[in-house]
């Protein structure tokens, strides 16, 4: 079944594809064979160009997360922000936390100062600078962390759907580890400084 995300990204992707000789492709294996480097994009972010390109409607881009096998990850930046900087040159360039976000999350990126239209799980619609108002954003970069199963988020906002929030830059050994916490559904069972403390990188 086509949906609009499904049009949207199709054509994002074949767009860029025919710019890079069809190098890309949505083929995981193929898309993580080579390093892909980070972009800037038009509000001055830096960018993966693996981050999903959709329609921000966050109820439409869990259900997909979700009938893809990954979870859904929401990390929003600001433009000059040198943590936000790290996070891509640093962390995101580190092949092994590189290939365990790609393979186990779709992941959004919001701007806190954007005006991009967003919908958030409970159907309310804002921009990007009122939603992070609403999800109570202080820092960037903030990664929020959501339900594996959408039903667990209906009629919620964000803020209230969240399983795991990583609010501000981690080193990348705990970086990794919190992605692996919301993966490994550790959360049920524990918060993350005791999943943390059991982690031999940490």
């Amino acid at each position: 079944m086509w949906t609009r995300r499904g049009l949207l990204q199709r054509s994002l992707t074949f767009g860029g594809a025919l710019a890079a000789g069809g190098a890309l492709s949505r083929s995981p294996s193929r898309a993580l064979a080579a390093q892909v480097e980070p972009e800037i994009n038009d509000d001055g972010l830096y960018t993966q160009p693996w981050f999903l390109q959709t329609f921000l409607d966050l109820g439409e881009d869990l259900g997909e997360a979700a009938e893809n096998g990954k979870r859904l990850a929401v990390i929003w930046e600001q433009k000059g922000c040198p943590y936000c900087k790290d996070m891509h040159l640093v962390n995101f360039a580190d092949p092994a936390i590189n290939a365990y976000v790609r393979e186990n999350f779709e992941v959004l990126q919001f701007n806190i100062h954007g005006l991009r239209e967003t919908t958030d799980l409970d159907g309310e619609v804002l921009d990007e600078r009122s939603m992070a108002r609403r999800w109570a954003i202080r820092f960037t970069p903030t990664v929020h962390f959501f339900p594996e199963d959408p039903a667990k988020a209906a009629g919620k906002t964000g803020i209230e759907a969240e399983v795991a929030r990583m609010p501000g830059y981690f080193k990348p050994p705990h970086f990794l580890a919190m992605f692996r916490f919301v993966r490994e559904k550790a959360y049920e069972q524990e918060d993350f400084q005791s999943f943390l403390k059991r982690q031999p990188a940490a």
